[in-house]
């Protein structure tokens, strides 16, 4: 992979491992930091002359690893921290009020979620990967990945009472 390849890598997945993160941390300067970071480690690893099969789930992968670092550095927060943060993950001016209200109560019942769940329903529901290559980035068995997802949505329709 060449500079002009990784550039365009940057320019079709930077949003959406950005949305990634900041749903994983809460966080907007941390998560912009982390996936800054993300791309300089693929880089790197790139540069020193390795081959990347699919760089998209390889940007994940690393993703994932400086998130499990940063979870480890810092506790989670609680709901009522997320609630005071004010979460804000779609610009506010692309949605109506009520999508608006919508949108923040649905990211408040995704982070009652515990951790792997919220995770794997992340990536699959934000981030429209599959459960193959949520698989291969997580290090899991899709098997395990598929049971996770669906104990999530069961978990959010009770949240939700639907």
């Amino acid at each position: 992979m060449n500079e002009r390849e990784f550039m365009k890598a940057y320019d079709a997945y930077a949003d959406a491992l950005f949305k990634h993160c900041y749903f994983r941390l809460y966080d907007r300067e941390r998560a912009k930091d982390l996936v800054q970071d993300a791309f300089m480690k693929a880089w790197e690893y790139i540069a020193k002359g390795r081959e990347v099969e699919n760089i998209r789930a390889f940007l994940y992968k690393v993703l994932h690893n400086l998130i499990v670092d940063e979870h480890r550095k810092k506790k989670t927060l609680s709901l009522d921290e997320l609630k005071e943060k004010g979460i804000d993950i779609v610009a506010q001016e692309k949605l109506s009020q009520n999508d608006a209200s919508d949108l923040k109560n649905i990211i408040s019942f995704f982070g009652a979620l515990e951790p792997k769940y919220r995770e794997a329903a992340a990536m699959r529901y934000i981030d429209d990967l599959t459960p193959k290559e949520i698989a291969g980035i997580t290090g899991e068995s899709e098997n395990n990945i598929s049971v996770r997802l669906n104990r999530a949505s069961q978990k959010l329709r009770a949240l939700m009472k639907i």
